[in-house]
């Protein structure tokens, strides 16, 4: 939304009468633009304003009827400047990653070339003349908006709600015309009014020199190319369409100020952290056999580098599996890479990635995908695209994968709203995200996600960016819809105590790896462990603790990526930590039934206990 500024006023204000006057001026004074007179290089007079030229023709007549030419050439290069530009820096982010490439490589080198050089080798081509100059003109000004739309595009790409667009199967046209280019209309409205400013002067530079508009006709340049001639005897006959190009600039400009200023960025959701007293969940009874979500040997790489090596674990049905560790532990990684959401620079493999039958390593059907897994991101201000209204985002999914019509989806989404507790949801159907609150937008990606009934629900850190009363409120809600529809869950979360007060089964994840996994009771009662679990549980506040309640802090920090040990990567942060530890990878030991831990000095124990 553009808030309205005096610039701008004044800017759309002044343009107006100037079209007003290319349309009204050939009418008016096209007949004293014509009319050959004897009185030949006449100054000033009341007669003639600005003298007349070499024909004895009235110099400001002739101004005011070359506006219509001028803003239409300058209009028309503006265009095709625009098209050119906005359609190859969004088209390089909806194609394939060598596409991308090519494109952003081309773009680099068109804007290595001065608009000026490229606009007089194009003319050069082309020849003299007004289609020629338009065409060259608009080549010339497109790799800057190209450069500006490819940037803009990148932001924009990332965003979640691109993601799940992908996600749900919608072709690349629909992304780049409903996700992308809405998102971006506001600067590349600033660029226009700009590049409108500047095209007006380069035309007419092109007109000056020869290279425009040919005789008989003429715009602002051709007028004072001629006007140059008499420049010392009659420099009215100069000043005229110096003026008029001059002023239309400046009228231009002042709309792209005004643009600038009055842009209106959306609203983001406040953020917040939650920390409650855990609180046991019986897991559902499911075997090993029948994991809905199995997960073999997953590597994420980029780069070279594995961000996500080897991590290996099952979601059963109805089960909520919890992924916790540190920022920068390869939570999210993995589980983008089970929704085939990962980047285009990020890789994934498996020995085995695989929801019930469905084989997510050989690219699964997307109706399937889009209507067995949903997703739930962490930032509610860019779960939605803040360019639509509600409803048309929330009804995408089901009138493409369920056949439904425009009203059936509607009321399904309403449906959906009411049963995540928004309240009038119709009237919320017909708000854009940024009208909502954070609570309120949460809960909308929530119903959105669970919209056609998923198998899977992908909840990656939703709680994160919520005050605490409604993280409470969300938590509540993911609860009720995995006992309700006995939605099978994996929760990513970086705080130990939401993961043990909603699931079932809890991943401790360090550095790209599982160190730990167990069922949320033995994390409950403090039978964790491994030595980082015990050191997440150390730094989480509890209601219920004992004393002083004094937290501990983990020393150090997680290595990157590229600079991890060979052998466990938490040994530089760890007090039992051994020589063999810097050396060797601890394989993954069972401690129970659910429980496993990869630790030396827990296989050490369990070798002397044997013994």
């Amino acid at each position: 939304m553009i808030r309205s500024s005096r610039g701008l006023a004044a800017g759309l204000a002044g343009l107006g009468l100037i079209a007003v006057l290319a349309v009204a001026a050939p009418l008016v004074w096209g007949g004293d633009a014509a009319h050959l007179s004897g009185a030949a290089r006449e100054g000033a007079s009341g007669a003639h304003w600005l003298g007349t030229d070499a024909l004895g023709r009235d110099v400001l007549a002739r101004t005011l009827v070359a506006t219509r030419l001028t803003l239409v050439m300058t209009l028309s290069a503006t265009a095709i400047a625009g098209t050119i530009g906005i359609l190859l820096g969004t088209a390089v982010w909806v194609a394939g990653p060598r596409v991308r490439e090519a494109g952003l490589r081309l773009i680099d080198v068109m804007v290595s070339y001065p608009a000026v050089i490229l606009a007089l080798a194009v003319a050069a081509i082309l020849g003299a003349g007004t289609a020629a100059a338009v065409v060259a003109i608009g080549v010339a000004w497109s790799p800057a908006f190209a450069r500006l739309t490819a940037n803009l595009a990148a932001s924009v790409a990332g965003r979640d709600f691109v993601a799940a667009a992908r996600l749900l199967g919608v072709p690349p046209h629909r992304v780049l015309v409903r996700h992308l280019l809405p998102n971006i209309a506001e600067p590349l409205l600033v660029l226009l009014s700009v590049a409108f400013a500047g095209t007006l002067t380069a035309l007419s530079g092109l007109s000056f020199i020869g290279l425009g508009v040919q005789a008989p006709s003429y715009d602002w340049g051709a007028l004072l190319n001629t006007g140059l001639d008499a420049l010392y005897t009659n420099p009215a006959e100069a000043l005229g369409p110096a003026v008029a190009i001059t002023l239309t600039g400046v009228l231009a400009s002042f709309v792209g100020d005004g643009l600038a200023a009055g842009a209106d960025p959306h609203r983001i959701g406040i953020s917040g952290r939650l920390k409650k007293a855990p609180v046991p969940v019986a897991a559902p009874a499911a075997d090993d056999g029948e994991a809905l979500l199995t997960v073999a040997g997953l590597r994420v790489s980029a780069g070279g580098v594995d961000l996500v090596d080897g991590v290996s674990f099952t979601v059963r049905p109805g089960e909520i599996v919890g992924v916790v560790g540190e920022s920068g532990s390869g939570k999210s990684l993995t589980a983008m890479a089970v929704a085939r959401l990962l980047p285009d620079t990020v890789t994934a493999d498996a020995g085995a990635l695989r929801l019930d039958d469905l084989d997510l390593l050989a690219g699964a059907a997307p109706d399937r995908l889009a209507t067995e897994i949903g997703v739930v991101y962490q930032d509610p201000a860019a779960s939605f695209n803040p360019a639509l209204r509600l409803g048309g985002q929330l009804t995408e999914v089901l009138r493409r994968h369920r056949g439904l019509d425009r009203r059936a989806a509607r009321t399904k989404a309403a449906e959906a709203l009411a049963a995540v507790r928004i309240t009038r949801p119709e009237a919320r159907l017909r708000r854009h995200p940024h009208e909502l609150s954070g609570g309120m937008r949460q809960r909308a990606m929530i119903a959105s996600a669970l919209l056609t009934g998923p198998r899977l629900l992908i909840a990656d850190e939703p709680t994160t960016a919520l005050d605490v009363t409604v993280q409470a409120e969300i938590l509540d809600l993911l609860r009720e819809a995995n006992r309700r529809d006995g939605t099978a869950m994996l929760f990513i979360s970086h705080d130990i105590g939401v993961i043990a007060s909603l699931c079932h089964r809890v991943l401790v994840m360090y550095a790209g790896r599982i160190v730990e996994e167990l069922p949320v009771g033995d994390l409950v009662a403090g039978r964790s462990r491994h030595p980082y679990t015990r050191a997440l549980l150390d730094a989480t506040p509890r209601v219920d603790a004992e004393g002083d309640g004094e937290l501990t802090t983990i020393p150090g920090r997680p290595p990157a990526p590229a600079d991890r040990a060979a052998g466990c990567a938490f040994a530089s942060r760890c007090a039992l930590a051994m020589p063999k530890c810097t050396e060797e990878p601890p394989a993954a030991i069972s401690l129970g039934a659910d429980h496993r831990a990869a630790c030396h000095a827990l296989d050490q124990k369990v070798e002397e206990n044997a013994s």
